[in-house]
């Protein structure tokens, strides 16, 4: 599968580098986050990257929930499931938990589906900010602080009405955000189609740290040099 270029396989265990953690966030999920540069100083690998694998190595469920609890560096061995269990985990050597997956309902180890659906929902879920987030946080007059934008990925879950499905469209359903003081959570509801036909369901959770009231012209400068770094990054490619 296609995913596999994008992490090293050794024995039991896997491992990214800067490199392949970056490209994929670029190349595949569009996703131009400074925290996915390969120089970055607190360099994490996409949380798109590790459900993309999860679903290349174990396959797809009906039901599935991916529940994000640490930052995966490079060079960390982790060990991923292989086979879907009703729950299972992504630990390092030490046994430090990063991510949990639940599952429920049939399975399908189909790669064309699985493939479909990896390049639908990492095309989306990397093009949430700017677009989907400045517009919420506008609506909500609040913003990330433009010195330390903190967004972290808290979750995902899927829903499948039909494995049999070999193309995936997503379409997104509805956005909200929620404030708790300087704290801000985002939920993204999308649906999937093969055609015309709905074949599923889910939804992306996010948290805003560090909130503060709007200022449009900073949001602005801030989508206009994110937009700026991606088409730099494509022009030069």
């Amino acid at each position: 599968m296609f995913v596999n270029q994008y992490y090293n396989q050794s024995q039991e265990s896997i491992s990214f580098t800067r490199q392949q953690a970056s490209d994929f966030a670029k190349q595949i999920a569009d996703d131009f986050n400074p925290l996915h540069d390969i120089d970055a100083k607190r360099f994490c690998v996409p949380g798109d990257l590790l459900f993309a694998v999860t679903l290349a190595k174990a396959g797809l469920a009906t039901q599935m929930r991916f529940n994000f609890s640490g930052m995966v560096t490079d060079g960390i061995e982790l060990m991923m499931p292989t086979k879907l269990v009703a729950s299972s985990e992504v630990t390092d050597a030490n046994g430090k938990q990063y991510l949990t997956i639940e599952t429920d309902g049939e399975t399908t180890e189909n790669p064309a589906l699985i493939e479909a659906l990896i390049r639908a929902y990492v095309g989306f879920s990397g093009h949430t900010f700017p677009h989907i987030l400045c517009d919420l946080m506008s609506k909500n007059d609040v913003m990330i602080n433009p010195a330390r934008p903190m967004i972290m990925y808290e979750s995902m879950s899927i829903e499948m009405l039909d494995l049999s499905a070999t193309n995936v469209r997503l379409e997104l359903a509805s956005s909200t955000l929620s404030i708790e003081g300087k704290r801000g959570n985002a939920v993204l509801a999308f649906n999937l189609f093969n055609g015309d036909t709905l074949i599923g369901s889910g939804e992306k959770h996010m948290v805003l740290s560090g909130l503060r009231p709007y200022c449009a012209d900073t949001i602005n400068q801030i989508s206009e040099d994110y937009l700026t770094m991606k088409a730099n990054y494509h022009q030069a490619a």
